[in-house]
């Protein structure tokens, strides 16, 4: 059974107090990376090693280009992933908010509120077009 116009609007209403009350979001995504340094002499260049890591960076689009950027200590990465996953709610409570919205305009009536004139509908011209 379709939900009623007010139904809609007040679901409407209860996704963008959702929203309001989001925290401090950043778009983005963590990763981690892990591999040799420069420095010959380094124990990741022992056979058997591993490399350095796991290091964690933020990754993110900024005017188009690719920025990274590291972390200067696990407490500012904790604070990166609660933004990145704030992100990751605010994009599905955007799409469910735009979802909603469409239904609500679907479901609300036309307002018949045209005039005399407007309601006549244009005759078709009787000229034909030229010949080509």
């Amino acid at each position: 059974m379709p939900e009623s116009l007010q139904q809609l609007e007040k679901r409407r209403a209860e996704i963008a107090a959702e929203i309001s009350a989001l925290g401090d979001f950043r778009p983005g995504s963590i990763t981690a990376t892990q591999g040799r340094c420069g420095n010959p002499n380094c124990h990741c260049h022992q056979p058997g090693e591993k490399g350095h890591g796991p290091n964690f960076r933020l990754t993110y689009k900024a005017d188009g280009k690719t920025v990274t950027e590291s972390f200067p200590n696990p407490a500012a990465q904790r604070k990166a992933e609660r933004e990145v996953a704030e992100f990751q709610r605010y994009r599905e409570l955007s799409r469910t908010f735009v979802a909603t919205n469409e239904e609500v305009c679907r479901a609300r009536p036309v307002d018949d509120t045209l005039s005399p004139q407007e309601k006549k509908r244009p005759k078709r011209s009787s000229k034909r077009s030229p010949k080509k």
